[in-house]
């Protein structure tokens, strides 16, 4: 008993003092998916003023999300000895200068050059941020670790772009990646001040990425992942058009309920991060599940928009609380080899981010809102289950090693 009270002391003293880390951590991620999701909000300024097109612009959020994905699976074959809290650095100080060559840019080729460098940071940042949380806190204290960086992205959704786009409105987009640069600047110092030296983790390169695709449930897992976040994706990248069809909201009901749908994703952060650790294996269907309910209670809400408006608040929040599970399920499924495993996760959601955009896109032109919501929700639900199912095959594989 004596001896259980002194692991549980200790196990919280490792976790109160990873506090520092942590909100270093925190405004890295913030500042780091603010300048990533920034362009869309000042599409018309920047296509105006480098004389392009608005979907030229738009292309700089596929370019970052594309080597991103490069940057998740190879950042730690390429330095496998490097200490991570230097790489860490190293990727947000890349970050910066990505946001001053955008600030900077006279044309929209040195433009999409920025966005290529802040996808390399982006990809390496996340992929090396689970493995920091890691030595960071006890195994079961993962998820809530990760909560709280993880809180950072959902801010800068809420409040980071928003305040991006208000700044832009009167100083110009230029001033504001020039502000997001600065703030990026100091998240830099504070991981070199905060974080202590991290260790690569065991299994790192090209062929440790290819053993943890052939660990027991693993490949199915992704692509489990891959269809839950695909299938979000494919619908809310066109909740602006699926609001106004199926509901008739103007734009001002359209920018409460985005508003709502940030602030439920924050609530969902920290509520299923907390509960991450200890109930992950109903929450990998029961999230989902409410993501898919959410997606199609708007296709049916009808003549009630309460239930849609209701419906949007609910997504929010199980879309909030989804990296952190996915985090917690690598750590379970692959716990000799979280740093593949985490860069595979990274590379999963980018994957997820182009392919759902893209069938949503094709969906919303050639069938509808209506149709595409529905094979949105039905995607993402059966995601959840074959993620859920490979649990049960790794702890198999594992009882009977």
């Amino acid at each position: 008993m004596t001896t259980n009270l002194i692991a549980d002391e200790r196990a919280a003293n490792r976790v109160r003092g990873a506090w520092p880390a942590l909100a270093t951590m925190f405004l890295g991620s913030f500042t780091l998916v603010t300048a990533e999701f920034l362009p869309p909000g000042v599409l018309t300024l920047v296509a105006s003023q480098l004389g392009v097109t608005e979907g030229v612009v738009g292309l700089s959020v596929s370019v970052t999300a594309l080597t991103a994905l490069v940057a998740a699976l190879g950042m730690g074959s390429l330095f496998p000895r490097l200490d991570r809290r230097t790489l860490l650095v190293a990727l947000t100080v890349g970050a910066v200068a990505s946001n001053i060559l955008v600030a900077v840019a006279p044309n929209v080729a040195v433009l999409m050059l920025a966005r290529l460098l802040l996808g390399l940071a982006i990809g390496g940042y996340w992929s090396m941020a689970l493995v920091i949380a890691t030595q960071l806190v006890p195994a079961d204290r993962v998820g809530k670790a990760m909560m709280i960086v993880n809180a950072g992205t959902t801010v800068a959704t809420v409040a980071g772009v928003p305040l991006g786009v208000l700044l832009s409105t009167f100083a110009g987009w230029r001033v504001a990646f020039a502000v997001a640069a600065v703030l990026t600047l100091a998240a830099a110092f504070a991981v070199r001040l905060t974080l202590p030296p991290i260790a690569p983790a065991a299994g790192v390169g090209w062929t440790a990425m290819g053993r943890a695709l052939r660990a027991p449930g693993v490949t199915l897992g992704l692509v489990g992942l891959v269809a839950v976040i695909g299938g979000h994706f494919t619908g809310f990248t066109y909740i602006r058009p699926a609001l106004a069809d199926l509901l008739g909201a103007g734009p001002e009901a359209v920018a409460i309920l985005l508003a709502l749908f940030g602030v439920g994703g924050l609530v969902g952060n920290f509520v299923l991060g907390s509960l991450a650790d200890r109930w992950l294996q109903p929450l990998l269907v029961a999230v989902p599940g409410a993501i898919g309910l959410s997606v199609l209670s708007i296709v049916l809400s009808g003549g009630l928009p309460a239930v849609a408006y209701l419906a949007v608040v609910v997504w929010g929040a199980a879309f909030g609380g989804l990296l952190n599970l996915a985090q917690v399920w690598v750590t379970r499924v692959l716990p000799g080899q979280v740093e593949a495993g985490s860069g595979l996760i990274v590379a999963g959601f980018q994957t997820a981010i182009i392919l759902g955009s893209a069938v949503g896109g094709r969906g919303v032109d050639d069938v509808g809102v209506a149709a595409t919501y529905t094979v949105a929700a039905v995607i993402t639900v059966a995601g959840g289950v074959l993620v859920r199912v490979t649990l049960g095959r790794a702890a198999a594989a594992t009882r009977t090693v």
